[in-house]
């Protein structure tokens, strides 16, 4: 038992002194032993300052959902656009204690989908795969919760809004960007 004390105690200091020394100055032992210490820390236990000091948002994002289904006859039903941010808005707006889920969940996909594909909605990795799905079965999961009916496919659009400098005139409305998403299918089950 002593032994298993005496271990944890040395590996906790160890800790202690490598994360002193990632986010301390530079000085003589972070540059000596740099690679040492990057090695204990990353990847678990970066530190993500934007926890504390977030980036203040640019622009409103608003992303909206479509579905389809194929008919038996062949024939395709597109239904109307289903507003998923004006949803989550919601959800925080009125609840006392509201959810960092409800607050961030579909932002956040959409932010690490525009990351991994950029303007051309093509896929160029396996990361890239999983983010394109992640967003789609967020928007599929949405829909279904709220609206009743079989669907096989849904198509996002999204709307981003700058948001005017501080003093500024309101903005452009030709500073609108629209972005319309291809169709995706969906299993539901």
């Amino acid at each position: 038992m002593s032994l298993i004390v005496a271990l944890l105690v040395v590996v906790a200091s160890v800790h202690t002194v490598m994360v002193f020394f990632h986010v301390a100055p530079r000085n003589a032992v972070s540059q000596r032993y740099g690679e040492q210490i990057d090695a204990w820390v990353y990847p678990f236990f970066e530190q993500d300052w934007r926890l504390f000091a977030p980036n203040p948002a640019s622009a409103n994002v608003q992303i909206s959902v479509k579905t389809r289904q194929e008919m038996p006859d062949g024939a395709t039903r597109e239904s109307d656009w289903f507003d998923l941010t004006a949803l989550d808005t919601s959800a925080v707006r009125h609840h006392v204690f509201p959810s960092h889920t409800a607050q961030n969940t579909l932002r956040r996909a959409w932010s690490a989908y525009v990351d991994a594909h950029g303007a051309e909605d093509v896929p160029h990795s396996d990361r890239a795969v999983m983010l394109r799905d992640y967003l789609r079965n967020i928007a599929a999961d949405r829909v279904a919760e709220h609206r009743p009916g079989p669907f096989d496919a849904v198509r996002l659009r999204v709307e981003t809004v700058p948001i005017a400098a501080h003093g500024a005139q309101q903005v452009s409305p030709n500073a609108v960007e629209t972005r319309d998403l291809p169709w995706w299918e969906v299993s539901q089950g």
